[in-house]
């Protein structure tokens, strides 16, 4: 995969922040599982005051997520879109905007584009501003996974790892890739993007 950054006009820095949904955002259901009912969505601590906080910094929201449950038949689209709006409305309700989430419903084997490491879904969240993939020094991918660490990269993003979800910080020694920064939580990833520079 080659790196490609985050284009944007001169004087008008771009300042996006790229979220993983589970562990990021909501508790990490654990290896195996999936978040399948909204009653089961679990904020993680801190993570509704971190999205209010990149939202009063002035950082657009993108949630970009696998989701493959869906394809292999453990819930349903419609399932998926009721947990979605749960997150949207309980984030707004505490003063945090995530402008759009986009989600991966492939397997693993399906070899598409959009589930990463691939940065698919990073095209599409900044299409959807009208911004296309070059240089942008304030823009971050925040994730719990070597894959969510590899599709930042490869997009020009700052990373930050995250130690709410999947891995270990001692997964991290193994990886190829390594994260610029690492946080306990969410909570800790926003503290740090608004506190960056260019």
């Amino acid at each position: 995969m080659d790196m490609v950054k985050i284009k944007t006009r001169k004087n008008n820095s771009l300042k996006v922040v790229f979220l993983d949904r589970d562990g990021v955002i909501n508790e990490f259901p654990g290896h195996g599982n999936y978040v399948t009912r909204v009653k089961d969505f679990r904020f993680v601590p801190g993570a509704l005051k971190a999205l209010r906080y990149l939202t009063e910094g002035g950082y657009v929201i993108f949630v970009v997520s696998n989701q493959a449950g869906v394809m292999k038949g453990i819930y349903s689209k419609n399932k998926l879109n009721r947990i979605t709006r749960h997150m949207l409305k309980t984030a707004t309700r505490h003063k945090g905007r995530i402008k759009r989430v986009f989600y991966c419903i492939h397997p693993s084997d399906h070899g598409c584009g959009c589930r990463k490491p691939e940065i698919g879904l990073i095209k599409k969240a900044l299409g959807s501003i009208h911004k296309t993939l070059r240089r942008a020094p304030q823009t971050f991918f925040v994730g719990d996974t070597d894959s969510d660490i590899m599709a930042g990269h490869n997009a020009g993003c700052k990373t930050i790892f995250v130690l709410s979800g999947r891995e270990t910080r001692t997964s991290v020694s193994r990886w190829r890739i390594q994260p610029d920064f690492i946080a306990k939580d969410l909570l800790e990833a926003s503290r740090i993007i608004v506190s960056s520079r260019d």
